[in-house]
């Protein structure tokens, strides 16, 4: 009865007093109540997910001219304090912005309306593509992105997964300082392909990791930094959706490495990347 009723193909056989047309009604009942209650959640999430999709397109314009009238000021001959406080509203209309996006993202994979779809492929070309976004960004801050070893095939849905290691990308450049390191590589293990992120920082202490792929988490000396908190947390649920799970190790004051697993197809055990 238990395995009918994890493959979805359970039913009442017997109609009567025993204990086991009993037990066949409660499980129906209890089956029936959970298929009804999912059905429920996956309404709500649905319903959360429009509503923040109407709201970020209420807000677009809104931002828009934000930043145009920013800019515009921006333009002008201002006193000291003054482009201070406009520079102030540039920043934070900027993680509005970004904030939205990350919510629209986030609550459209939750509820399964942007479904991900993954094929096996080369893993290469989405890390060159990744990088390349974020080159200019780290000589300008003066750190060294290199990408070493990224061959490897997995099962993936390319698009996703591009956004899913910018997120590590842009995490690792902005909490690396000038002079430090970022690099990007990949390990190749029996069931799953590792992308790994690896940057010289601060690092996170082990009792925040467990932390900060929730929501809006923000490390303790992060506040100071640009950023919204969701971008672990999307980069999670984007792994998790596609069969693979992300791991973080750290050691504080040296270095931090993300990885992303990725399922691979079937290949001959052995086979392995960069060490």
């Amino acid at each position: 009865m238990l395995t009918a009723a994890m493959d979805g193909s359970f039913s009442e056989q017997n109609f009567d007093e025993s204990r086991l047309s009993a037990l066949e009604n409660r499980l129906g009942r209890y089956l029936a109540a959970s298929a009804l209650s999912g059905q429920n959640v996956r309404r709500q999430n649905e319903q959360i997910s429009t509503l923040i999709s109407d709201i970020f397109h209420q807000t677009k314009t809104p931002v828009a001219n934000l930043q145009l009238y920013t800019q515009l000021l921006q333009e002008q001959t201002l006193q000291p304090q003054a482009k201070e406080c406009v520079q102030a509203i540039a920043l934070q209309t900027e993680k509005l912005q970004s904030l939205m996006e990350a919510l629209v993202k986030t609550s459209r994979l939750e509820s399964g309306i942007l479904a991900q779809h993954p094929q096996p492929g080369e893993i290469a070309p989405v890390i060159h593509r990744a990088s390349a976004q974020y080159a200019a960004w780290a000589a300008a801050k003066n750190i060294a992105l290199q990408v070493g070893p990224a061959e490897g095939r997995a099962v993936f849905d390319a698009k996703w997964t591009e956004e899913a290691l910018c997120n590590l990308l842009d995490n690792a450049v902005k909490y690396t300082p000038a002079g430090g390191s970022v690099y990007v590589c990949v390990h190749n293990y029996q069931l799953f392909s590792a992308v790994c992120v690896s940057n010289t920082g601060p690092g996170i202490c082990e009792q925040e990791q467990a932390k900060i792929f929730g929501r809006f988490y923000r490390s303790v000396g992060a506040h100071q930094t640009q950023g919204v908190g969701i971008g672990l947390y999307l980069t999670r649920q984007i792994a998790e959706k596609q069969g693979g799970y992300v791991k973080i190790a750290s050691e504080p004051g040296r270095k931090t490495t993300f990885s992303l697993y990725l399922p691979r197809e079937n290949v001959p055990a052995g086979d392995t990347g960069c060490k």
